[in-house]
């Protein structure tokens, strides 16, 4: 079975184990986030996932109403 990130020979990886860029090359992908298309969009993957994740929690379509049943990580 071929390796699917062979085709990505320019590619840039945000690597969260290490809090660095790297290409390909790096470490495994599972502690990684990508690909990105330059070092630079690799280099501000944490920023673009925060921004991701604000809009998500603003968003009413996606948000649970308090009360719903689900754990909240309190003791009970």
């Amino acid at each position: 079975m071929a390796d699917p990130l062979d085709e990505l020979t320019d590619a840039w990886f945000w690597c969260i184990e290490h809090s660095a860029v790297e290409t390909r090359a790096g470490c495994k992908i599972t502690d990684r986030l990508g690909p990105y298309p330059t070092r630079q969009a690799a280099a501000a993957a944490l920023e673009k996932v925060d921004d991701r994740n604000d809009d998500w929690d603003d968003d009413p379509n996606w948000n649970d109403a308090p009360g719903d049943g689900e754990d909240e990580g309190g003791d009970q």
